[in-house]
């Protein structure tokens, strides 16, 4: 048995809180009672109905020939293209497999869509041959806005391409038994419909056939994959003590700094498992940011020297052995030698990460124990949810969402917020001014998350990583940075539920064309904007910092603007 190699490095005195942690784990047998589902190690909830995860990858391996299976039929029926359509649970481990993996010989490549952006659509779109693509529908309840919109849109446009006729045979659903989803794949004709499991929420299901369908499609040797993973199922299992479980040891540790004020955990990633931190952010953020308590994640944060970070972190170095970066060796060591916690996770090769999947939902659930949390459920999640959809529903109703009124207007930007906020940065006359007053609300131990209901691509990223450093390196602050809405099925658990230490900074924009939704007055446009809104209206109930930029049509200018503010504010 062979498992992916953790080493730790902790303060003094952290370190002793950690072995104390274990010993309670020890003393109270809760490695088994987690096993037994024991609801007690939580809040005594529903938790010991969301833990089916614990047994999925030995499911999964005596299913493992119908998963064969649909990689044969897939290669045979000669896909160019595998189309993804989900959001967050059901998006995102597929998306690490794609970025991970990449295309493989003699399959189709997978693309991941889970925006409603109608720029990002149409660049997906612009990239499929329509007549050679799969489309997998990915959605555990049936219900979620998202992935039923897209399978609107894209049953039209691939029905346009082959005919109305076939194009049931296209398309592929992953969903819950009796969902709604499953009762339109059934009425559509779809080709397959893959059973999601009700026992494991949408961020524990990696490994369930919301992960494993997509990667079957894409042509992963599941086999390896699982055979890998389930090293790691062991090593976690009921029989081992809380010391040597790789899971609840890591899951201690979590926990325990976060109860020490640690609570950012900042994920460091081999460049080679570069996107593993995006699934880890909704993991973490959605299972242990509630009731004011969690773990804030920070992924994607660029580097910096030891000096430029806070008491606030514990630092994960995900680092893959075949493919190491020098760079990022010795930055982990300075950090390490300046005193700040950093916890070193090795694997072997990429086929090893289903081992992390596994040890991570463990982790997780760990530290919603010790943080004293309901580990599996979401509820700030469901109040943008219902914000959204009242909006729309008005849309449907009026042909139009409700009027808004900014409080400032500059040449580049409307400024929008609650009376509250509005209040507090009122005072500015110019762009740079406000900007640099909501700034100022950051303070020792609060973070800084940024907000971007802008395309996510390769030129907008660049924009607001810098505009996310600048920030980083002012206020010695940990940065967030999260693109819209899909953020919302992750890390916007956190940011609504979790502690209120977060400042936050909403980009909007005006989209250069927009893309009908079949079926629906809204188009995905108004969706969007629907989100945006939606979102901030729940952060200002909840009492956030919180300051909306809505940028016009020249995108580009605008967050040229808003860097320049955020960098003037310093």
């Amino acid at each position: 048995m062979t498992v992916n190699r953790l080493a730790y490095k902790l303060p003094r005195e952290l370190q002793a809180a950690v072995a104390a942690s274990l010993e309670d784990w020890r003393q109270n047998k809760k490695v088994a009672r987690l096993w037994q589902k024991d609801a007690s190690l939580w809040s005594n909830a529903d938790e010991n109905k969301w833990l089916g995860w614990l047994t999925i990858t030995d499911e999964q391996l005596a299913n493992l020939e119908t998963l064969k299976q649909l990689a044969a039929e897939v290669k045979k029926a000669k896909f160019k293209h595998v189309l993804l359509l989900g959001m967050g649970g059901s998006s995102l481990c597929p998306e690490v497999l794609r970025m991970t993996f990449g295309k493989i010989a003699g399959f189709p490549e997978l693309h991941v869509l889970d925006s409603t952006d109608p720029a990002q659509i149409k660049a997906i779109e612009k990239k499929l041959d329509l007549k050679r693509t799969l489309c997998i529908v990915s959605s555990k309840s049936g219900s979620t806005l998202e992935p039923n919109i897209f399978k609107q849109y894209f049953f039209e446009r691939v029905g346009k391409a082959v005919g109305d006729k076939v194009v049931g045979s296209r398309f592929i659903a992953v969903t819950d038994p009796g969902s709604k989803m499953q009762q339109v794949a059934e009425d559509d004709k779809f080709w397959k419909v893959f059973a999601g499991d009700p026992s494991i929420g949408g961020r524990y299901s990696a490994l369930s056939n919301f992960g494993m369908v997509p990667a079957a499609a894409m042509g992963m040797d599941l086999g390896k994959f699982l055979k890998t993973t389930q090293d790691m199922v062991k090593a976690c299992g009921a029989g081992s003590t809380a010391d040597t479980n790789p899971g609840v040891l890591l899951g201690n540790i979590l926990g325990v700094a976060a109860n020490h004020g640690r609570d950012k955990i900042t994920f460091i990633t081999s460049p080679g498992i570069s996107d593993l931190g995006a699934w880890l952010e909704q993991l973490i953020a959605e299972s242990t940011g509630k009731i004011g308590r969690g773990i804030i994640p920070v992924d994607r944060e660029k580097l910096a020297k030891p000096s430029v970070y806070g008491s606030d972190r514990i630092f994960a170095y995900l680092r893959l052995a075949n493919k190491p970066n020098k760079a990022q060796d010795a930055a982990v060591a300075a950090i390490e030698k300046a005193g700040h916690p950093v916890v070193r996770i090795t694997l072997p090769n990429v086929y090893a990460l289903g081992q992390e999947f596994f040890r991570w939902e463990i982790a997780t659930a760990v530290a919603g124990s010790i943080i004293a949390i309901n580990a599996f459920n979401q509820p700030d999640v469901e109040a943008s949810k219902i914000e959204t959809k009242k909006l729309t529903s008005q849309y449907e109703a009026t042909g139009s969402l409700p009027p808004e009124s900014p409080f400032f207007i500059a040449k580049d930007a409307k400024l929008f917020a609650d009376d509250k906020n509005s209040a507090a940065l009122s005072g500015g006359k110019s762009l740079n001014e406000i900007v640099k007053t909501h700034l100022s609300r950051i303070g020792a131990g609060d973070y800084f998350a940024l907000l971007g209901y802008i395309p996510m691509n390769a030129q907008n990223e660049k924009a607001l990583q810098s505009i996310r450093t600048s920030v980083r390196d002012a206020k010695k602050a940990a940065t967030c940075l999260g693109f819209g809405p899909r953020f919302l099925h992750s890390t916007g658990q956190a940011y609504k539920g979790g502690p209120n230490s977060g400042v936050f900074l909403q980009i909007t924009c005006d989209d250069a064309s927009d893309l009908a939704v079949p079926g629906q007055k809204y188009t995905f446009g108004v969706v969007k904007a629907a989100q945006a809104r939606g979102d901030f209206a729940v952060l200002a109930e909840r009492g956030r910092r919180a300051l909306r930029v809505h940028l016009g049509k020249n995108l580009k200018s605008g967050l040229n603007a808003l860097a320049k503010a955020v960098s003037q504010s310093r």
